[in-house]
């Protein structure tokens, strides 16, 4: 699968350039899906602060051997051996279209000592290979959601088990709150730092609640008044951050915490309903209508 996706989140992007049309401007003809979801999605720079920091935190000592489960484009890999010259990352997805643009965008964009140390691989992450004994696995973009039985979560969350090493950490995030199981269209205008703008559109198109399965879909909207549909298209489960704990202790381990962003305030001390970017442990959190978590599970 191809690198999954996150609704408007409370959590802040970065601001990135992107490629202008011939007549300056972004069309549905000339814009390329997969750097406007990087754009309007990722925010690989503050995942990697946080699984960096968080790491850290942990296990006494810096993390080298990232691997990217669900890895699609393989920004988060890149952007982790930028971070240090003894950072490695290997990425794994099963699409190799979009491995293929990973390769010719993004690890083109780094240095020759940078791509030395990328692996993007063309793998199921249910069997990972040779890609073991790693520091950090990450799982983001709800991309393991693809995973819709406790079976196939458990047998997933197990492979990752036995591909850490004795004080590795898996890094997961998490969408939930009421507005998760709506049926709706979300809406947020980006513009580029050289002043280019389309509209980002995060589409829960349906929610079973029998089953807990939901198609989600990224549509992008243009000045020129095209469209570009259907861009990314998902269908997963909605999962709860209580299964994902107790799946993740079936699945051999120790422990499983989950970290809340705290609130923006304004001058007055009062909470903005904006997020300010801190993700801190918590056994409780608060029931917003729609919140992005982190999890971080040990052996």
């Amino acid at each position: 699968m191809a690198a999954g996706t996150k609704p408007l989140s409370k959590r802040k992007k970065k601001q990135g350039a992107i490629p202008a049309s011939k007549n300056g401007g972004l069309t549905a003809a000339t814009a390329d899906r997969h750097e406007l979801y990087q754009f309007s999605v990722q925010n690989v720079e503050t995942e990697i602060d946080f699984v960096d920091a968080e790491f850290e935190r942990l296990r006494g000592r810096k993390a080298a051997l990232l691997r990217e489960d669900f890895c699609g484009t393989g920004n988060t890999s890149c952007e982790w051996v930028r971070r240090r010259d003894t950072n490695r990352a290997i990425g794994l997805d099963i699409d190799q279209p979009t491995l293929d643009w990973g390769h010719e965008r993004n690890l083109a964009a780094l240095t020759d000592s940078q791509r030395g140390r990328v692996s993007l691989v063309n793998r199921d992450v249910l069997a990972p290979g040779d890609a073991v004994g790693v520091d950090c696995v990450l799982a983001m973009n709800f991309s393991y959601w693809l995973f819709k039985t406790r079976d196939e979560l458990r047998a997933y969350f197990r492979a990752v088990r036995e591909s850490l090493g004795p004080d590795g950490v898996f890094f997961l995030d998490h969408y939930g709150g009421s507005e998760a199981m709506s049926e709706m269209v979300e809406k947020r205008d980006i513009e580029t730092d050289d002043g280019r703008k389309f509209v980002y559109e995060w589409d829960q198109h349906r929610y079973r609640p029998v089953t807990g399965e939901m198609d989600c879909r990224i549509h992008f909207r243009f000045p020129d008044r095209t469209r570009m549909k259907n861009a990314f298209e998902y269908t997963w489960r909605l999962w709860m951050l209580p299964e994902i704990q107790e799946l993740l202790v079936e699945a051999g381990f120790s422990k499983a915490t989950v970290y809340w962003e705290g609130d923006e305030l304004d001058e007055d001390g009062e909470p903005t309903g904006e997020g300010n970017g801190e993700f801190e442990p918590t056994d409780s959190g608060t029931a917003d209508p729609a919140f992005v978590s982190y999890i971080a599970a040990i052996p």
